[in-house]
């Protein structure tokens, strides 16, 4: 019944289509004639200011003489470089994230009794309420495991005793309950989309005490709780990378949006976790490896960089791969000369490529960027600075170590989940104003048209 119905009502919008994309089509003229700036982005390239931060910074560019100029990227986490984070928690061996949540969330950096202290309670924070995997997640599985994430997060509401309270305390309070339930939601959302999708025998992992986040989503998600030190560490640095990108980026604006608005924690990160679901956003890192296995493909000699550059040219001019015009995991609207996301993880994804054997993929990947940018720059010129972005490299890295695609984008948002929690926090206490741009209505004024009347 519900398939017929579906297939009558689809047969009535078809009818009606071609009127509809009449009635919402605007020129790009008029864009331009009312002085939109469209995507919220200067002429230029930047991005229109919409507020100030404490949390993030992410630097492209430098302006001289009014106009940006290209620089190697660099991205801070509340004033401290995050590649000197990385570097400094690879020397010691240990974990980072947890840390790097602290100091989003409270702006500084732990001593080590506060750090233990947040690790004991972030801990006990990881247990869902009770029953919620069976009611929440087995009897209403997901093929997509981001739409799976964002009904759960939807779902706490009903389990907080305090869901609408925006005081300091209680949003702490739930950006903690959060960032400690994101990652168990999304392994126990996998497991049960394998189950009843993909045919394969259901098996649910708790998490354990005194692990960190990167060992716990390792033990939750295989199915002998097994993963290296080395596996868990370079999660751990994905993470970290992966926690925070300045108020601007979509998913962080749509965040600050909806807690401009009023409403509860669950409502806001759940709009978040959609947007970083999109193509354009979170999922572009799904994107890259559905490219890289269309140019596998195609390109008979992947070590022939000059039939690489010709099939890259292919998929810039919308005749190759999804049509689109994107050479996935090039380019970003902030970074310029160099994504400093990138950089750390082409690194480490070299040195993992040659320990697992996985080195005629990554030297693709160099090809692909170096080609890419050539394709790039010869239909841009000067126009845009070309560089590799986070998403060329972080699916590679997910693959070798045995995470599956399904799981990429959600563990973006396991990662970024800090971030939000932040701008959440910052625009509650600080903007206490509604984001209410404006938009210029274009259509012509008409009078009602009796029924009788109609054609």
């Amino acid at each position: 019944m519900q398939q017929k119905s579906d297939e009558v009502l689809l047969g009535y919008v078809k009818g009606l289509c071609e009127n509809i994309r009449r009635q919402y089509t605007v020129s790009p003229e008029q864009f331009d004639l009312e002085s939109v700036k469209r995507g919220l982005r200067n002429a230029d390239g930047t991005g229109v200011l919409a507020g100030v931060t404490r949390i993030g910074s992410v630097r492209g560019y430098q302006m001289v003489d009014g106009a940006p100029e290209p620089t190697q990227g660099r991205l801070f986490y509340r004033g401290i470089d995050v590649m000197d984070i990385v570097q400094a928690h690879q020397k010691t061996g240990d974990f980072g994230f947890e840390e790097v949540a602290y100091l989003l969330l409270f702006g500084q950096l732990p001593a080590l009794v506060q750090l233990e202290r947040y690790n004991a309670i972030l801990s006990a924070a990881r247990k869902l309420p009770e029953h919620f995997t069976e009611d929440m997640i087995i009897k209403a599985p997901s093929p997509n495991i981001m739409n799976k994430l964002s009904r759960a997060v939807l779902a706490l509401y009903s389990y907080d005793v305090n869901p609408d309270d925006i005081s300091t305390e209680n949003l702490i309070r739930q950006s903690i309950e959060l960032i400690g339930r994101l990652p168990v939601i999304v392994a126990h959302a996998y497991s049960v989309k394998r189950h009843y999708y993909d045919g394969e025998s259901l098996f649910i992992h708790v998490p354990k005490e005194n692990l960190s986040m990167a060992e716990n989503f390792l033990h939750m998600l295989r199915k002998d709780n097994q993963f290296t030190p080395e596996e868990a560490r370079l999660l751990d640095m994905m993470l970290i990378i992966h926690a925070e990108h300045g108020g601007g980026n979509n998913s962080a604006f749509a965040c600050r949006v909806l807690s401009s608005s009023g409403t509860d924690t669950y409502g806001a990160i759940a709009g978040a976790i959609s947007s970083l679901k999109g193509p354009l956003h979170g999922g572009a890192n799904t994107k890259v490896m559905a490219m890289f296995e269309d140019i596998r493909a195609n390109v008979k000699d992947p070590a022939d960089e000059e039939e690489v550059y010709r099939y890259v040219c292919k998929i810039r001019d919308r005749e190759a791969h999804d049509r689109s015009g994107k050479i996935y995991g090039l380019g970003h609207a902030v970074y310029t000369l160099s994504d400093p996301r990138a950089v750390l993880l082409k690194r480490y994804a070299m040195q993992m490529a040659e320990e697992k054997g996985f080195m005629a993929e990554f030297r693709l990947m160099e090809a692909v960027e170096r080609q890419g940018i050539r394709a790039l720059n010869e239909k841009l010129g000067k126009r845009k600075s070309i560089s590799a972005n986070v998403d060329m490299y972080s699916g590679l890295v997910y693959k070798m170590l045995g995470i599956p695609e399904e799981l990429y984008t959600p563990l973006f948002a396991i990662a970024r989940i800090a971030g939000w929690c932040a701008h959440r926090i910052e625009e509650v206490l600080v903007a206490d104003r509604i984001i209410r741009p404006a938009y210029r209505a274009v259509m012509e004024n008409a009078e009602y048209v009796p029924m009788e009347a109609r054609g």
